[in-house]
């Protein structure tokens, strides 16, 4: 038997599943409580949850500061979120799926002066056919997992020196389709047959994992780090899969989807409201706490993932 299915096996609940399946029911918690002045920095946000979530802050008087592919796109939401709400809105043209972008939005967030009160790590894309970045790495991998692992690094000096904040992974349950965890051997999907959705499920997995280890670092400095899944939503992700992804998706995925401004009230509700202040290394479905499946919570894993990023890293040139 695989080691990594006869460690997780006899970990599994049917209570963890149902528990889920009854969470996805769920609508999220709300939050009155103002934004005023504040700044959140959002990746992705020109669509989707992105978009709405900017959207949402902005009309709670937060200063939005987005990370996003392209400009002119940065442009019209910047220019509609000011012109609407009045708010302070700016951007940063940066492609998550490239080692030299990426370390150039961390420099550029480790060098504000003011605190940066909520960071949502949002971008994402869904593909049916492995991809390489030009830095040779796996797509999903690297703007799923290895972005946020990079640009949150780079921010723990200015985390631990402003001494507050927090810090959202916008996941997806699809982390339970890696339900015997990572191949730290292959994380990049050069020797197995690659499937998008454990491919997506694997880059989710490894941002999971690496929550925890922010958690605990920046739990002494009143940051705190955690996860959500943003609920079934409509977005344009995946649009540029194959045919037969693009008729599964229509027909019977956004039939049965919510507006991302469901998931926009619950990032909200995440990065604002007092109630969770405190609150820490937790995965939430919208707002409603949630057990993680066995290979999310395995620490060990975690460690050993982190390790290898490291590893990775160095071998491409990149302190983070």
């Amino acid at each position: 038997m695989n080691p990594a299915i006869r460690r997780y096996w006899p970990q599994y609940t049917w209570s963890n599943v149902l528990a889920m399946a009854k969470n996805m029911k769920s609508q999220p918690k709300r939050c009155a409580e103002p934004f005023q002045g504040r700044l959140v920095v959002i990746t992705g946000a020109t669509s989707g949850v992105g978009f709405h979530t900017a959207r949402k802050y902005a009309s709670m008087g937060a200063r939005v500061l987005m990370i996003n592919r392209n400009e002119d796109k940065s442009e019209r939401v910047r220019k509609e979120l000011s012109d609407e709400f009045g708010a302070s809105v700016d951007y940063i043209i940066a492609d998550l799926a490239v080692l030299a972008d990426i370390q150039r939005a961390g420099r550029y967030l480790a060098d504000l002066q003011a605190p940066i009160d909520a960071l949502i790590h949002n971008a994402g894309l869904h593909l049916t056919t492995r991809s390489e970045t030009i830095d040779g790495l796996e797509v999903n991998f690297v703007l799923h997992y290895l972005s946020t692992f990079i640009i949150t690094s780079m921010l723990l000096d200015k985390y631990r020196r402003d001494g507050t904040g927090r810090i959202l992974f916008v996941g997806s349950e699809a982390y339970r389709f890696a339900a015997w965890g990572l191949d730290l051997d292959d994380l990049q999907w050069e020797r197995r047959r690659y499937a998008g959705i454990k491919a997506y499920g694997a880059g989710k997995l490894a941002q999971l994992l690496s929550m925890h280890r922010f958690a605990a670092e920046l739990a002494p400095h009143g940051v705190t780090v955690n996860a959500m899944h943003p609920g079934m939503v409509r977005t344009e992700t995946g649009k540029d899969n194959g045919r037969l992804y693009r008729w599964y998706k229509k027909n019977l995925i956004d039939g049965r989807s919510m507006s991302p401004e469901v998931s926009a009230e619950a990032l909200y509700y995440l990065g604002a409201s007092s109630e969770p202040a405190r609150t820490s290394d937790t995965f939430f479905h919208l707002t409603t706490e949630e057990e993680l499946a066995p290979p999310a919570r395995d620490l060990a894993a975690a460690e050993a993932l982190w390790a290898r990023t490291v590893e990775l890293l160095h071998r491409k040139g990149v302190t983070a």
